[in-house]
């Protein structure tokens, strides 16, 4: 695509308010599929197991199965009771961690919060911008044991609704503990399909890519160019980089299960001119208009909020008026939005 939209006002569309899903759908796979021809802004209405109609023998099928933890803790300030909610980000080192404290100012360097029935308690170490904090964390036993029991699934603000099951803010498929939001386009897979895709002839690979909440964190710049991504740590295995490129060789394509997986790949296409190397780090890939794909040929993706940057990286592949199109007939059609919503799959 040749066009650039730098106005943060281009990415932006009307969603009513009772369109972003509050709960996730009975069954998995139930969802909607808008199906999205990005060279010709042709759209489907389907159901997300119609996938496996769109995909061919010989593609490879690429899955973030990164965790989420249950990262959302709250606790008190010893001397006054006054309640704190601490969101972890990431963890900096063995017990530190980059969190968001709500209410920051009350937490200064050196306050102390304890946690549950004490067992673990929290000093901050360090004053970051928009309320974050750095924070060493005290315990005895085993760190992830203990925020399975005290911690919270951190669902994004604008779920209201309470989460019955913790684990339908996960994908089947996760295993690598780390992020701090669920990469939800593969909240849609249910082993059976998965089952029915690799029946099919289609290689199923996996990445890890741990989601930061910066993922969320809305763009403040008019200038879109003027945007500071966030990093997110990730990783590809050797064997897993042998079998896209395999795959690549033999004219399949590479399918990947949403935002997370896409920025995984090319991040590493970008840094090996196309192919696909065994490599981990942080990437703040900032993916929009004039981006120059080098390893995704289709993907599955959910319903993005207005001017964000998840927008952008699709209207990256699809063309800005197809895919602000393609939300309007969603809007239309009533699609359910955002992480519990509905999903589209786009392609050439």
């Amino acid at each position: 695509m040749t066009e650039t939209y730098t106005s943060l006002n281009d990415f932006d569309y009307d969603l009513p308010h009772e369109l972003i899903a509050q709960t996730p759908l009975e069954k998995r796979d139930g969802s909607r599929l808008l199906e999205l021809n990005a060279d010709t802004g042709e759209l489907h209405d389907r159901h997300f197991y119609d996938i496996i109609d769109y995909l061919n023998p010989g593609d490879a099928l690429v899955m973030n199965n990164s965790r989420v933890l249950p990262a959302r803790l709250y606790g008190v300030r010893p001397e006054t009771g006054g309640h704190v909610e601490v969101l972890l980000l990431r963890q900096d080192q063995d017990d530190v961690w980059e969190t968001l404290v709500k209410p920051a100012r009350k937490y200064p360097v050196g306050q102390k919060i304890v946690f549950g029935d004490g067992r673990l308690t929290a000093e901050v170490t360090e004053e970051l911008e928009h309320g974050g904090r750095m924070i060493k964390f005290h315990y005895d036993g085993i760190f992830l044991e203990i925020l399975e029991e005290l911690g919270e699934m951190p669902l994004p603000p604008y779920i209201k609704e309470k989460l019955e099951d913790q684990e339908r803010y996960q994908t089947v498929y996760s295993k690598v503990n780390g992020s701090a939001a669920a990469p939800t386009a593969g909240l849609h897979w249910t082993p059976e399909l998965l089952q029915k895709v690799v029946g099919k002839g289609i290689k199923l690979i996996e990445l890890t890519l741990h989601v930061g909440l910066g993922t969320f964190r809305p763009v403040e710049e008019d200038n879109i160019d003027d945007h500071k991504m966030h990093s997110e740590f990730y990783q590809l295995s050797e064997e897993a980089a042998q079998t896209l490129n395999e795959v690549r060789a033999n004219g399949g394509r590479i399918v990947a299960t949403g935002t997370t997986s896409i920025r995984t790949l090319e991040t590493i296409g970008a840094k090996f001119d196309g192919t696909l190397h065994a490599d981990s780090g942080w990437t703040d890939i900032f993916i929009k208009p004039g981006f120059k794909w080098q390893v995704v040929d289709a993907f599955i993706t959910n319903f993005h909020l207005p001017k964000s940057t998840l927008v952008m990286l699709v209207a990256a592949f699809t063309g800005r008026d197809n895919i602000l199109n393609a939300y309007k007939h969603a809007v239309t059609e009533k699609y359910r939005f955002f992480s519990f919503g509905d999903a589209m799959f786009i392609h050439h």
